[in-house]
């Protein structure tokens, strides 16, 4: 075997710091663009309050850690006072391990809270073998995590649900049932006393997926619906990465569009008077382009609609 010369060691040895930092540039970059976004994301809805105390719903899974992760290091330089309590449901699947949460929660210094319901059991023995298990689970927990909010005095519940999820919830909406409804960033809740807010709203699930691997989160998979291959929500989902892969920026497009509505160019009569239209014999530069042959199409993805720079929002 021939052995390696001087130079290709040296060149070895020296391309290995090269890449170190590299790697770490990206990182730090990856770092201000989520604190970044999640931070916009905030101060465009209003989402956190001085004086708010914020449920985090923590399930276990890579987006809701990078939730809670981002928030805690948003909360050390807000120009606000706000509090955080980390909330887990636990709901009794078959091998969930019980003690990865609590351990993750005591280390990273979050105050929390382990809620323990057998919903499992229920969705079981109500839903039929092989049918989707995501509507009766869903109505479950979020009733229970209502009932949680108001034990602990929380003012907000933060899920984390990311702009991917969006998207997909108005494609989901649009395809399956004929609505053009998506998954706001922020609303109240179906009781009417809560306000329920999703932060990872700008924050792309890409990005969520390079952090948690980053970061090492001790993810839970869930066996309850996780396994379900062949769940609506999964068809949409390979449909859009398929779209980004072909098209960057058309999810991102997608998104914006959702910022940027305009009811009369729609069709529906309960948000545009189209009944009770009349001429007013004035141009109008937004009108009807109907005749016009060749319509500007924009293809670059368009940054949230405000830029709003506050120091709580630059990256550590």
């Amino acid at each position: 075997m021939t052995e390696p010369s001087t130079a290709t060691i040296a060149a070895a040895t020296s391309a290995a710091p090269a890449a170190t930092d590299k790697a770490a540039h990206e990182i730090n970059k990856l770092s201000k663009r989520l604190h970044r976004l999640v931070g916009q994301a905030v101060i465009d809805f209003n989402m956190i309050e001085d004086g708010d105390r914020v449920m985090v719903c923590v399930s276990g899974g890579k987006d809701s850690y990078a939730m809670l992760d981002i928030l805690l290091g948003l909360q050390k330089r807000a120009p606000i006072r706000f509090e955080l309590v980390a909330v887990n449901l636990d709901q009794k699947q078959p091998g969930f391990p019980e003690h990865v949460l609590p351990e993750y929660l005591a280390k990273v210094g979050v105050p929390f809270h382990i809620e323990n319901q057998d919903t499992y059991s229920i969705v079981k023995r109500v839903i039929p073998e092989g049918k989707t298990t995501c509507g009766l689970c869903s109505r479950l927990r979020r009733g229970i995590l209502y009932r949680v909010a108001g034990e602990l005095g929380a003012t907000k519940i933060a899920l984390g649900h990311h702009r991917d999820d969006i998207v997909q919830t108005l494609f989901m909406n649009m395809f399956f049932g004929s609505k053009m409804k998506g998954m706001p960033p922020k609303l109240v809740s179906d009781d009417g006393k809560n306000i329920v807010i999703r932060p990872l709203a700008y924050v792309a699930e890409t990005d969520l997926e390079r952090w948690a691997e980053h970061r090492q989160f001790p993810i839970i998979p869930c066996t309850l619906c996780g396994s379900q291959d062949n769940l609506q929500r999964v068809q949409i989902k390979q449909m859009l990465r398929e779209w980004d892969k072909r098209h960057p920026g058309r999810v991102e497009n997608v998104f914006s569009a959702m910022q940027n509505v305009v009811p009369s160019h729609l069709a529906d009569r309960n948000l545009f008077p189209f009944a009770n239209l009349q001429t007013t014999g004035m141009a109008d530069a937004d009108g009807d382009r109907a005749f016009d042959e060749d319509e500007p199409c924009s293809t670059t993805p368009s940054a949230p609609a405000a830029t709003v720079k506050l120091h709580w929002i630059d990256s550590p």
